[in-house]
């Protein structure tokens, strides 16, 4: 029955709120048991740029959005029993590119800025320290299809992005994206879209649903949306990878658009690529009904990669969130990490959590700063309380950005913001260094666990502990594991 002490329970001036919150909290924490099951899937999910300032944010965003303050909300992730913190850094840089940072989060091996699966041996722009091999570092891909699980890919970027990219590709420059990235001088390297098909682990791949179908196909074709392809070498690999499928005794399935993404037959297929977009898929604020969410693809992935009665390993990006923060446009931003949240949430109403372990994190923080004295119920997005305007007595901005191409910085007046259209869903948000795009920040990120051995997570630790950790829970790897102690 609802009464006066119930609403008591919910009043925060009340200091019973505040003590029952808490109680309940450590009740719950004390009650929490470890799983020690080994894991027979294991999802990662990755929010490119996805900071704790992102987080804190996206909080607020969606609490405007359901009638709350956002403060004392929860992302769906951010429920999870276990939590840590993961150094980024690269090899030679000491902020991360999602290059580097993805070779240690799926391969368990820091390496250079702008590489992709390679060691810290190589230099970006070094092809033959690409070509020779001897570099070359795999992780989790290799390792579960090694292990006789199916294995996958979902990502909001192009497909040969830098993120999934480092899932199977070894690149000394993560933009050798098509042959028509490469060097036209030189020694001539393999190209990432080339190694998705042709490659040993990317070709092992079940499932990959993304973007950056220009990258597959020749200048000389026009896709289903009127695109020209990218490629100079005449190759079609989207026809490739079918006949390679077929070789391989695989019935394969090749899909461009969220119809046919949501009426495929989960049981007819042994693998699916779908290249949603010819670059990049749509910022889900401007996506119409031709390309899927990150939700309705993480959920066909997991449909399909189930089958698979020995498990899978899939890894799941938001890419967008990044491409927003670089352009200083926060309100994407934080509407793709709640894209994020969503995938997360779809994928924890399919999977079984007792056999699945269940991490997210992100690759790399950003500049965003959450700054000001703003009351509660204040749009995040809005300006900060006027009562404490700056020393020229304009306003300024809850959330701003340390440099990018919002800068404010390049007269000796700062601009009244007073004037700008800030529900514009491409208002760039201010930054104190005029940069054209904004860059990366160098603090750690949150990792968020759930499912077998997830109390792995906890603590402080380095970035490319990560697989490790998922490799020991799953039994897959050559390392350690729970099942060879």
């Amino acid at each position: 029955m609802y009464n006066s002490y119930t609403r008591t329970l919910f009043d925060e001036k009340n200091k019973d709120h505040w003590k029952i919150q808490a109680q309940w909290t450590l009740r719950a924490k004390l009650s929490t048991p470890q799983n020690t099951k080994v894991a027979k899937n294991v999802i990662l999910f990755l929010g490119d740029g996805m900071s704790i300032t992102t987080l804190a944010a996206t909080r607020v965003y969606l609490g405007g959005q359901y009638g709350h303050n956002g403060e004392e909300l929860k992302l769906s992730f951010e429920s999870f029993p276990y939590t840590g913190l993961a150094k980024t850094y690269c090899v030679d840089h000491n902020v991360a590119d999602s290059a580097c940072s993805g070779t240690a989060y799926l391969s368990g091996v820091k390496a250079n800025s702008g590489t992709l699966g390679l060691s810290g041996s190589v230099k970006r722009g070094d092809c033959a320290g690409q070509r020779d091999g001897l570099h070359s570092v795999t992780g989790l891909m290799d390792w579960a299809q090694k292990a006789g699980k199916s294995t996958g890919i979902v990502t909001t970027t192009r497909v040969t992005h830098a993120s999934p990219a480092a899932a199977y590709a070894h690149a000394a420059d993560r933009k050798w994206e098509a042959d028509a990235d490469l060097p036209t001088r030189g020694l001539k390297c393999e190209d990432i879209a080339s190694q998705l098909v042709r490659g040993r682990v990317g070709s092992g791949l079940n499932v990959v649903f993304g973007g950056g179908r220009k990258n597959f196909m020749p200048r000389s074709e026009i896709d289903s949306n009127g695109n020209s392809g990218y490629r100079n070498d005449g190759r079609n690999l989207i026809r490739e990878w079918l006949v390679k499928k077929e070789s391989l005794g695989i019935y394969p399935k090749y899909i461009y658009s969220r119809k046919e993404l949501l009426n495929l037959d989960n049981n007819k297929y042994g693998s699916v690529l779908g290249l949603f977009a010819s670059d990049h898929m749509s910022y889900h604020l401007e996506a119409g009904d031709e390309e899927p969410t990150l939700s309705e693809m993480t959920q066909k992935a997991i449909e399909i990669l189930s089958q698979n009665t020995k498990g899978f390993v899939l890894f799941v990006e938001g890419g967008r969130i990044d491409t927003a923060h670089h352009e200083t446009k926060a309100r994407k931003a934080l509407d793709e990490t709640a894209e994020l949240a969503k995938a997360v949430e779809a994928a924890l109403r399919i999977v079984d959590i007792e056999e699945t372990l269940v991490v997210v994190t992100s690759d790399h923080s950003h500049t965003m700063s959450y700054s000001g004295y703003s009351k509660r119920g204040s749009d995040i997005l809005g300006f900060a309380n006027a009562k404490y305007n700056a020393s020229d007595n304009l306003p300024y901005t809850i959330l701003s950005y340390a440099n990018g191409p919002g800068s404010m910085s390049r007269t000796n007046f700062r601009h009244n913001l007073m004037f700008d259209n800030m529900n514009d869903l491409n208002y760039t948000y201010p930054s104190l260094v005029p940069i054209p795009r904004e860059t990366h920040g160098g603090e750690d990120v949150a990792v968020f666990a759930h499912g077998p051995w997830a109390h792995l997570f906890s603590g402080n630790y380095e970035q490319n502990f990560i697989p490790h950790a998922l490799a020991y829970a799953s039994c897959i790897g050559p390392g350690l594991t729970t099942c060879k102690l």
